[in-house]
């Protein structure tokens, strides 16, 4: 993996802990050699983030949409800042140059985009992990929901297996590494039709 996808909140939640884990993966992925694709703020968990990818010697693509760049306050120190024209834009563009998809805590924009990317391994579009850095069991209500979908028959096993859950760094590094995209078979049966 060169490049991984983090999506993540462009405020930076009331708990220390969201801001001290971004800085640690950042840290951990300069550290290990992983390239930083993200959503282009300087603000919240975004920025936190990039400084310390850059700070640590690694390298940072941020991906904006023009409309967001003020709003968001574009982060004006990355390797590389991608303006595009829209969110489907910028979505298909942080999604062709990463090799993976890390959530940590966010908003709403976090959960969309999780959720788009998971569909999209879902369907077969990418063979990526995408993969959930669960910070102080933030994401734990999620998950408890997730298995009730499963178990409403709503989601098959197979590909609630697809997100990766880790509770911490190295937990979630050890995880991607040992990725390899399952084989999903016809995803909608004929008695599904």
């Amino acid at each position: 993996m060169k490049r991984l996808c983090v999506y993540l909140g462009s405020s930076p939640g009331f708990d220390p802990l969201y801001r001290a884990a971004a800085a640690d993966l950042g840290r951990t992925m300069a550290a290990r050699g992983i390239d930083l694709v993200y959503g282009g703020g300087s603000v919240g968990l975004m920025g936190v983030i990039a400084d310390a990818v850059l700070a640590a010697g690694g390298a940072v693509t941020g991906v904006i949409p023009r409309a967001l760049a003020e709003r968001e306050v574009e982060h004006r120190g990355l390797t590389e800042l991608v303006l595009t024209t829209s969110m489907h834009e910028r979505k298909a563009v942080m999604a062709d140059r990463a090799d993976g998809f890390v959530a940590i805590p966010g908003g709403i924009g976090t959960f969309e985009e999780l959720f788009e990317a998971w569909t999209w391994a879902q369907l077969g579009d990418h063979a990526k992990p995408v993969a959930l850095l669960n910070v102080a069991g933030f994401f734990d209500p999620l998950l408890a929901f997730l298995d009730n979908v499963v178990a409403a028959g709503f989601l098959k096993q197979v590909h609630r297996d697809l997100l990766i859950v880790a509770d911490d760094i190295d937990g979630l590094f050890d995880r991607l590494a040992a990725y390899r995209a399952p084989r999903i078979a016809k995803w909608i049966t004929d008695a599904e039709r």
